[in-house]
């Protein structure tokens, strides 16, 4: 029997080797451009997605202090610790194209989530290959259990979702992806500075992307809403400074974030 898109999206959930988890999201989308997959389906997600055996998951608060980006160890645990974002960012980007059948989101929706769930996987790759030329590889180093938080508390709600992990998560990896690249910039680290420039063009249009649906989908007033929504799904404080200029490029203006 073919499989369902929803299939091949659980079946992404359900690897837990991460080199193949990214793999399979990328032949996802790849077969869903090229005409191969001929229905979008239905197939229940996993209440957590499956992961390697290493890295060591931690609370953040236990995690260790990183060393600073002009040594060779403090970028690697740097890379480390966007590699282990990005594989995040793959699962939480496949659970949203098969964990809300009821909301009916229209095809459009599924194009844009597919392509971001490519960019992601594409990213954990691109940071894996890194750091073997570094002489490490992800899973060396203890990383931090908090992010699939986010995707429980608003397993629910299609609109929490899109208003925490686009438009809380991914909106703050635009606040801080800045210093990053000139810390590394500061070490003469010219491919890992190229690597996050990717990265960081990228996830703007992700937060683009998190912005246009969760107005699609939202009845009310855009700005209150995802205030309020935050407000009830998000665990923590907003942190400025905010990165204005790059959350003005995914339409994501100071009328959602400026009082926080």
């Amino acid at each position: 029997m073919t499989q369902t898109l929803a299939d091949r999206i659980v079946g992404v959930l359900g690897t837990a080797d991460a080199t193949a988890k990214a793999k399979a999201a990328r032949a996802a989308f790849a077969d869903w451009r090229a005409g191969l997959i001929p229905d979008i389906g239905r197939a229940v997600p996993p209440d957590r997605p499956k992961r390697p055996m290493k890295p060591l998951l931690l609370m953040p608060r236990d995690m260790p202090k990183r060393g600073r980006a002009q040594t060779e160890r403090g970028r690697i645990a740097l890379l480390h610790a966007i590699a282990h974002i990005e594989l995040n960012a793959v699962d939480l980007a496949a659970d949203i194209l098969v964990r809300f059948p009821n909301a009916k989101p229209p095809l459009p929706f599924f194009n844009d989530w597919l392509s971001v769930l490519d960019d992601e996987a594409r990213h954990f790759l691109m940071l894996s290959d890194r750091l073997a030329t570094l002489g490490a590889a992800y899973g060396d180093l203890p990383a931090h259990d908090g992010l699939w938080q986010a995707a429980q508390d608003t397993a629910d709600n299609v609109l929490a979702r899109l208003a925490v992990v686009p438009l809380v998560l991914e909106a703050r990896g635009l606040d801080v992806t800045p210093a990053m690249i000139d810390s590394l910039k500061k070490a003469g680290d010219k491919d890992s500075v190229a690597l996050l420039n990717v990265i960081y063009r990228d996830e703007i249009r992700h937060v683009a992307v998190g912005r246009k649906w969760f107005e699609h989908f939202c009845i009310g007033e855009p700005e209150t809403t995802w205030r309020d929504l935050v407000a009830q799904h998000f665990r923590g404080a907003l942190k400025p400074p905010f990165n204005d200029k790059a959350r003005s490029e995914a339409g994501f203006g100071m009328g959602y974030y400026g009082e926080a």
